[in-house]
This record gives C-alpha cells, structure tokens and sequence, in this order.
C-alpha cells in the first residue's frame, strides 16, 4: 500500500494568474528551438514566457509581477494556437552571458474546472528476492482519477497497472512481462481533482478526505516468503519528471460507476459490479491457444468490390465496407502538386459506401453514388454517420448513414491540395472522440501531420510525430491509420512507411509511446482497437517481409498472435477492424476483396482465472492442477491448491449424478461400468492430493509498496487475506470497497527476468 502523509492543496479559482520559475544553465550556453504548448483553451486563456535574471518570486502567484529586473517576452501563447517551431539550426541563446538566468512562465487560467488537479507520488528502492506481480489494485476516495504503478529498472519505466480508482476497487490483472528485483524501484502516482472543492483537501480517513493506494500481489520463491511489504516514501522529483505521460491522464467512468462510489459503504450491487468487471478484465486476456483463424465460407455470395480502402463497424454491429468502385489509384492519377488529373472520369458511379452483416456478409444496405473520386478512411460516430476522406478531393466529409447520402459537413476545398488548417493534401483517415464527438484527421500524404477538430468543424490544434527523446525525432512518413482509444482517451497512427505505431494524449497531443517491430518490416497500414491493438503491414520495397495480420498487447507492447488468410494471400492490406464477437476484418485493395478471420482456441481456458466461471469440469481442473506439479518439482502455488479444493466442491456426488441416469435394470454390469469410472477419478484425486501434502512451491503475497519487510499478523493457507491498510482508513471495515477479494490465479510460471 502506498499512504500519502503530505497535504494536498486543491483550492483554485477562475481568472488566476500563475507563474513558474525555471532556472537556467548559467555555466553554458542553451538555446530554445521550439516552443510547444501543453494547453487548452478549455481552461487557459492565454501564456506568456518570460526571460529575465531575477524572477519575482519562485511561489506560484503572480501577486507582484514576473521579474524583478527587465522581462523580455520571450513567447506568447492562447486559443489553442498550434505549436512553434523555429527553422533548423535557429535558436533564442539563454544561460550564461544572455542576460537570461531565468524562464518565468505566466499562466492566465480561464474556466479551470477540467483542470484542477494534483498528484500524488511514492516512490521505493525494493531489496528483498525476487517477486512476480500478478494482480493489482487502487484505491482513492472521491477525487481520484487514476492511478498508476511502475517497475523502473535501469531508467526505464515499465507499467504493473493502471486503473480509476471510482471503478469497482477489485484486483485485476497485472503486466504479467514484469517482475521486481533487487535494486528496482517501485514507483506510483495517483491524480486527484479538485473540481467541486472549495477548501483544502487532506489525507485521512474520512470520505472528504483522501488517500492513495496502490495494492500488488505476487507471488515469490517459498525460501525467501515475505507475506506483505509496503512503502510510503515520497518520490523525488526528480524521478517523476520521466514519468510515462499515461499515468497523467484520467480514465473515464461512466455516471453509474461515478454515482455507486460516491456512495461510499451504501452500495448494495458492489459485488455484482465487481464480478461483471472481473469477468470483462478476463475476457480480454488472450487464451494459451488463441489464433485467428481465415473463415474461407466469408462472404457466402460475391460482394463485387472495387480496391476496398476502408472498413468500419456501425452501431448496429455491422460492417461497413468503403471501396473505389471502377476507379483506381494508379501512377497517373495524381501529378507533382497532388492534384487530381482523371477528374473528367467524373465521381464514382457505384455504390461506395457497403454495409453487410457480419455472420454471412449479406449485403443490407448500400449508398455513396456520385459522391466520391479516390476514397480512402471510413469512421462512424456515435450517431451512426460515416466519416470519411478522399484523397482526390482532399476532404474530410460527414455523410449521413440513412441511405440518403445527405451531405452534413465538409471539411477542406474541393480538390484543392494544401497546408493551411482550412486544407488537406491527401487525409487517410478519420478517428472520432466517443465523448465528446471531435475528430481526428491523418493528413496524409503529403502533410504528415493530425489534425483536431471539434464536432462541429472547428480547428482546435494539430501535431507531428513524437519521440521520448527531441534529438531522434522522425517526422511522419505518411500517416495512414487512426483509431481513438476511449478507455485510455488516447489517438494512435498507423505511420505507415516508418513502420510504427505512435500513440497520443487525445486532449493535448502528447506522445506517450511508439510501437515498433521488426515483424511489420517497415511498414504498417493499418490499426484498430479492442483492448488489444490489431494492425496489418505491407510490402516494403526495402524488404521481403510476409503480409499479415498482428494482435499486439497495448501494455506490453508484445505481439500476440499473426495471421494471414488460408487460401489466398494479402496483396495489399488497407484496413482492419474488430468487432465485438471477436472477429476481424480485414479490406484489402490489392485483391479487392474483404476478409474475416476468427479466433478458434482449443483450449477455452483464459490465462486469467475468472471467480465467477467455477461450472467447469472435475478432471480439467484436476489435470491442469497435477500438470502443475510435474512441471515445477519443488514449488506450487498457494492459489492452485486452493483451486482444487474449490473446483471438488463443486463437483456432483457421484450418486446423485447415478439418480439422473435411467436405470435399467438391476444387474452386474452397471456397477461394473461405475466402479470402472470411479477408480480413475478417484486415483487422479488421490494422485494430487499426495503432491500437494508434499510439495509446496511458490508462496503468495501482497505487496502494500511502504515499509519494506513489515511483519504481518494473520496469514494464512486458506486463501489471500484482507490487505491491511492505514489505521486512518476508516472505510476498511463499513465500506464497499472489496478490502478481502480472492484473486484466483494461473499456475506459477518458471521464474525469468524480464
């Protein structure tokens, strides 16, 4: 557990004036090459950086100005005006013999109700064995918004969970990749709001105060069992500057969570709530045998594609497909400029716009005639319309999904190249905020560069590609592939010909990760978004890397699965989608055709143990639990043993499963037949009892990060015990907070480093 002892102020009001001093390198000189603003108008109504020798003062109010001496303004900022970048080699000198020993920063805050935040940090060196992470847990009151855990390890933060705090405070499930080792750090941070707050909140036990926790269990060797360690030493500062940006940006919780946690020890469906979330958490853990499989009977009947460059899902769960028709995107389609040179074809004649039913691909309803010239990305919004871009006519449209064709708003000049925020060159793709409904362009082929904007068509902002370090920053090579990730609010593109994927805060534009693979073979066309990443590549012209598709982990970054079709191979993959039975989808515009692919594990069995699925058979249950046993010969899990004994209780006496037969007649041969059945079962059982009187492996802890090696009284064999928390926290035994949740998990995998 993590316990923050420090006050946390949250008094903020609208129209205040804050400034922040920076010192700067007085033995050398720097130089500022660009200026990026971290801001929204929603909240700021204008910045201003200031340089100077001698600030005001170094507290965050601006009650008696910004310098001391002379200011030269160095940078203005307001209505979400786009970042500034300086030509190259260009750059303000500062430090040293500039005059400038100080950057003070002047902040003018408009509405601050979507801004009154703070964090809370704790930070450990562990020294202790080995552990192995397996589920986590977060706990606030009222005013958290996330909260995060790390391993660092030689500099390099690498996440154990990421949760909010106002979802049902259960154990999930952890980054399985990471472990802990001597000389790690453990580090957390928990983001609080201050919204609605009129007065200083402080840390305590009451539901207006608040508190910040952060729960592992692990598991480690059973030599070396140290049941419950914690931490409660504040991070530096320091530290936290290299912070993943992730951890910074709330999750969203929809009203009904929101209102169940606000209601903090009257809750009466905490534990259905809980069950439903860990049964969701389950479900997206991929199977020991998952694979996507071609389902070749898809379509049952010819859908007569042109090269298909798009493919969406609807609200009704259909699969909206987006191709070309008769036309073609070929080497005389476009001359230097990007213009479009077979405009006298005229628009597409066909039916563009396709929407099929995913069990059979039946087509149910068709549009989009004399619309398009060159189509390209396709998203539908909340309310059911199409989004879409042409690169022919450099536009992002929104169209109406009711078979009308109804033209509800266009964005850039008809076939009109360019790099204004009024114009595109080429724009690939449309990605939707679920929420608040504004979107996001990839443009394209010629600007490389996202662009935002809000519902309506209102520009707000727009960025390049991202790097954690400025100096190796690689501009977009054609960003071809959007899609918005609703429970980590993030926009992640498909930079095709770099052969990556970039991730950013949805709200500011900030890069928070890179995904790169020697798989993808330089190239990366398209992604979708389901928990798990899913993307296709295509051939590079650099080398020979397989077509196909990939099932990326989001946390880890790992590839999961590939696949590709049976029969007939991608030419040139152009865009996938996931639905929510599980299926994927994949346009392809080389061979103009659509195909389906799904997932046909033999083993059904999650590597995450869900509580509620326990109606699963004796003998499964008891040879994964024997198997256990073979194949770590001096350890076993704690959580295994108590598997079984939950898994027999289960089971039926095996005279009331003889009442449910039809009985006969009363002859020898039946109680030969029982007896015949009985012996096996009953050996197996025996079998596994026998190992686990003898052979106890891997002791299960929980981890509280604080007070490292701090004994603690009552633990025991039958199960995980009530986590002990701050004797402050007086929800621990009235509230709906899940304090005693059993986490059942997988047998203990061989101890690695990771």
């Amino acid at each position: 557990m993590m316990k923050l002892i420090t006050r946390v102020s949250l008094m903020f009001q609208a129209d205040t004036y804050l400034c922040t001093a920076f010192p700067l390198p007085t033995s050398r000189d720097a130089y500022i090459v660009d200026f990026i603003p971290r801001a929204s108008m929603d909240t700021v109504h204008h910045m201003l950086l200031f340089g100077c020798q001698t600030p005001v003062s170094t507290s965050s109010y601006c009650v008696q100005g910004t310098c001391e001496d002379e200011a030269s303004i160095m940078y203005a900022w307001a209505r979400n005006a786009p970042p500034t970048r300086l030509p190259r080699d260009v750059g303000f000198k500062v430090g040293r013999n500039s005059g400038m020993s100080h950057l003070v920063l002047q902040i003018h805050y408009g509405d601050v109700s979507a801004f009154k935040v703070t964090n809370a940090d704790m930070a450990c060196e562990y020294t202790s064995y080995p552990i192995y992470p397996f589920a986590f847990r977060t706990h606030t009151h009222r005013l958290g918004k996330v909260v995060s855990g790390y391993r660092i390890r030689d500099g390099k933060w690498n996440l154990i969970g990421r949760q909010s705090p106002q979802l049902p405070q259960a154990f999930y499930p952890a980054n399985e990749e990471v472990n802990v080792k001597y000389g790690d750090t453990i580090a957390a941070r928990c983001v609080f709001t201050g919204e609605g707050r009129t007065s200083k909140t402080y840390i305590g036990g009451t539901s207006d105060d608040e508190m910040c926790n952060f729960y592992i269990m692990y598991y480690m060797d059973s030599k070396h069992a140290d049941p419950y360690m914690s931490c409660m030493e504040s991070g530096s500062r320091d530290l936290f500057q290299h912070i993943p940006a992730e951890a910074n940006v709330p999750i969203a919780v929809s009203p009904v969570h929101m209102n169940s946690m606000m209601h903090m020890g009257h809750s009466t469906d905490h534990q259905d709530n809980q069950l439903l979330l860990d049964k969701n958490k389950a479900e997206q853990v991929l199977d020991q045998d998952y694979h996507l499989e071609q389902v070749s009977a898809w379509p049952q009947s010819s859908l007569q594609l042109g090269q298909v460059s798009g493919l969406a899902l609807d609200s009704d769960a259909n699969l909206v497909i987006f191709h070309r028709g008769d036309h073609h995107w070929g080497e005389g389609s476009f001359n230097s400029q990007a213009r479009y040179e077979q405009r006298s074809q005229g628009p597409i004649q066909q039916s563009t716009i396709l929407v099929v039913d995913l069990s059979k691909g039946n087509i149910l309803k068709a549009s989009g005639r004399d619309m398009f010239y060159m189509p390209h990305g396709i998203t539908t919004d909340k309310e059911n319309n199409y989004w879409v871009t042409d690169v022919a006519l450099h536009q992002v449209l929104k169209v109406s999904s009711d078979g009308r064709d109804r033209l509800l708003l266009a964005l850039g000049e008809p076939f009109t190249p360019g790099s204004d925020n009024q114009h595109f060159c080429q724009p690939t793709d449309v990605a939707v905020d679920t929420e608040t409904g504004a979107i996001f362009v990839s443009d394209g082929y010629c600007n490389n560069r996202i662009l935002k904007f809000s519902a309506e068509g209102k520009y707000l902002s727009h960025w390049g590609a991202g790097s954690s370090d400025r100096k190796r920053r690689i501009p977009f090579q054609i960003p071809h592939s959007l899609v918005f990730l609703p429970d980590r609010q993030e926009v992640c593109v498909a930079d095709r010909d770099n052969g990556r994927i970039q991730c950013f805060i949805a709200q500011t534009g900030e890069f928070i990760k890179e995904i790169k693979k020697e798989e993808f073979g330089g190239q990366v066309f398209a992604i979708a978004y389901n928990g798990f990443i899913f993307a296709v590549n295509g051939e590079s012209p650099y080398r020979s890397t397989p077509l196909r598709g990939f099932v990326i982990d989001y946390s880890t970054m790992d590839i999961v699965d590939t696949f590709n079709p049976e029969k007939k191979e991608f030419k040139m993959p152009h865009d996938i989608v996931e639905s929510s039975d599980g299926s994927v989808f994949v346009g392809d515009a080389g061979s103009k055709s659509v195909f389906k692919f799904t997932s046909e594990s033999k083993n059904k069995k999650s590597w995450t143990v869900n509580p509620v699925n326990h109606n699963v058979s004796l003998c499964i249950e008891i040879e994964a639990f024997v198997r256990t046993k073979v194949r770590s010969e001096h350890n076993m899990s704690k959580t295994a043993a108590i598997q079984e004994k939950q898994t027999v209780s289960l089971q039926p006496e095996p005279q009331e499963e003889e009442k449910k037969k039809p009985i006969r007649g009363q002859g020898v041969l039946p109680a030969i037949i029982t007896t015949l059945l009985l012996v096996p079962l009953l050996l197996v059982m025996s079998v596994g009892v026998f190992v686990c009187w003898r052979k106890n492996s891997k002791a299960v802890g929980g981890l509280n990060l604080g007070n490292f090696f701090a004994s603690h009284k009552g633990y025991s064999r039958q199960g995980f015990d009530q986590l002990s928390t701050e004797g402050s926290d007086q929800e621990r035994n009235n509230s709906s907070d899940s304090e005693n949740e059993e986490y059942s998990a997988l047998p203990v995998p061989p101890a690695s480093s990771s």
